[in-house]
Formats: structure tokens, sequence, C-alpha cells
């Protein structure tokens, strides 16, 4: 049973991962989102853009209106840039406060008017979690060229990276219980695993091609669990 989606999201979302032999970022043709078309039981449109946000993907959202009801779902995948901070601008004045690209409270808002712009507009919203990030490797990696002492300092300690993250990955899971939207699962399948870390890239954020196979893996299991409701049966259909 054929399905048509357009997706929202960042980098994660794009494909985009780090080669650690060229040292450089590139996309990747197998990720979850092309992996997903190839099998042809889902036409994928994919807007996704490296270093979206939230408040961007709105923009995006807002420029494709009158696509929205053509596809029969519309999925978005946002919080891994916005919950991000201006490490720089830390390692600078580490005694200053700082905010992340989008705080919280904003996060939610517009995540949140994103999914009733969509429905007003035909379009059927679903939101995937997020892959979790190793932030002791991203710490090594964004601290490159930095006073890393300055940074650490302003964090406390390098886990707090993780909880961040994990905040607005909570973030979503409310947004999509407060607004009824499908919501997909992508953390658990990597955090049941033993060593997670081994399916990101060097940068410790982005899901390296094993970690898209789990993503793909993730979705179809959780399309499966989904509970029916009108439209969601083609979803399962096209995903089993």
């Amino acid at each position: 049973m054929s399905c048509s989606v357009c997706l929202f999201g960042d980098s994660v979302a794009k494909g985009v991962v780090f080669d650690s032999i060229r040292k450089k970022y590139r996309v990747i043709k197998d990720c979850f989102a092309a992996s997903i078309e190839s099998e042809e039981h889902l036409a994928v449109t994919n807007y996704s853009k490296f270093g979206c946000t939230i408040t961007k993907g709105r923009e995006l959202l807002e420029r494709h209106a009158n696509e929205l009801s053509s596809f029969d779902f519309v999925v978005f995948e946002f919080g891994g840039n916005d919950c991000d901070f201006d490490w720089h601008a830390i390692a600078e004045n580490p005694e200053g406060e700082h905010l992340a690209k989008t705080p919280l409270d904003v996060f939610e808002r517009e995540y949140r008017e994103a999914i009733r712009f969509t429905r007003a507009h035909g379009g059927e919203p679903v939101l995937l979690t997020l892959p979790p990030i190793d932030a002791h490797r991203y710490f090594s990696w964004f601290t490159q060229g930095e006073n890393a002492d300055n940074i650490l300092r302003w964090l406390g300690d390098i886990d707090r990276i993780y909880r961040w993250h994990e905040m607005y990955n909570l973030a979503v899971c409310r947004v999509a219980m407060l607004e009824h939207a499908l919501l997909l699962d992508v953390s658990s399948r990597f955090l049941e695993r033993s060593h997670y870390e081994e399916l990101l890239c060097d940068d410790g954020i982005h899901p390296n091609e094993k970690g898209h196979e789990l993503i793909l893996d993730s979705l179809r299991e959780a399309a499966r669990r989904a509970p029916e409701r009108a439209g969601r049966s083609r979803l399962k259909l096209a995903l089993a």
C-alpha cells in the first residue's frame, strides 16, 4: 500500500554524517528517509536542512503550506539544534548568561504551532523522538580550538549536555501528548543498546550509517505499535 510523506527536520533527517576519512560532513544515500523510499512503501519528500531549528522549520512549513494536504503524513524531527549553545561565546565569557538557540519554552510553543498549522492546512502531523547523543564525544568535538576549561566551568559537568538534550526530547513527547499527535519513538532503540555510541559519528551527535539503519527499524516498530486512528493504518502497512 503506497503512502506519501513529507519530512521537515534537521541534519539527522537529511541524512548528514561526518566522514572520518575525508574529515567533512556529507549526505549518505542510504539514510533512514531514503531507505524508506527505496523500498517503495513510502514516497518521501524531504525538506530537512542542515542546522535547522523548529523556528526555521516553521518558515519552511509555511513556504510549503499549499502542499501539506497532498501528503498522507507530515513528519517532524526537531530538537537537536534547538538545544545547542553558542559554545564560542561561552568559552569567551563563562560567567555570563547563555541561552540555547531555541529556549525550551519557545521550542514547545513553536512546535505546537507547527502541528496546528499543519492540521489547519489539511496535513496529518507525526513527530519523531531524538536519537541520543554522546556528551563526552561531543564535548571533545566542539571544544577543539576553544577554551575547554571555561566551557566546562560554565557547564558544571560534561554529562549536563546529555541531560539538556534529553530535556528537549521529553519536550517533543510532551508536545505530541498535548496536541494528540502521533509520536514515533526513535530514542528507545538506541538507549537499549549497551554501547549506542557506536551508532554515532565522531562528533557524538549525528547517527552513522548503522545508526540510520536502527532509526528505520525504530520507525517500523513504532508504527506497528501506534494506536489505531483514522489514517494511521496506512502508515502501519507502509512500514510493515
